[in-house]
């Protein structure tokens, strides 16, 4: 794992993510968006095993909602290849952007 792809994981998962951690799950899955996706959805499961909202009437209410909400945007967006990652396979057409050239001739008239 290089520097750009450590910077991107560190970027998409937080400053206290364990980086030997990273650098095992990037060797066994051979891409920074497979390790993120990985990473991510193990933090969601988390939370969908624990208690949605906790509440002691009077005192706290506390609900992780939002929190899951966050983390299924997330795993859509890294699914739909947002924000593109440095080791990111090019388009095999070459395209990238979306963009080409396209050349008008004119027809031979009849």
């Amino acid at each position: 794992m290089d520097a750009a792809v450590r910077a991107w994981l560190i970027s998409q998962l937080g400053t206290d993510t364990d980086m030997p951690d990273l650098e095992q799950r990037y060797t066994r899955l051979g891409t920074a968006r497979a390790v993120a996706l990985e990473v991510v959805r193990e933090r969601l499961a988390a939370l969908l095993a624990s208690p949605g909202t906790v509440s002691v009437s009077g005192v706290v209410s506390v609900s992780f909602s939002a929190n899951i909400a966050a983390y299924e945007r997330q795993i859509e967006s890294l699914e739909a290849g947002d924000p593109p990652a440095p080791d990111d396979p090019e388009d095999p057409d070459g395209a990238g952007d979306g963009f080409d050239v396209l050349y008008l001739m004119e027809r031979p008239r009849r």
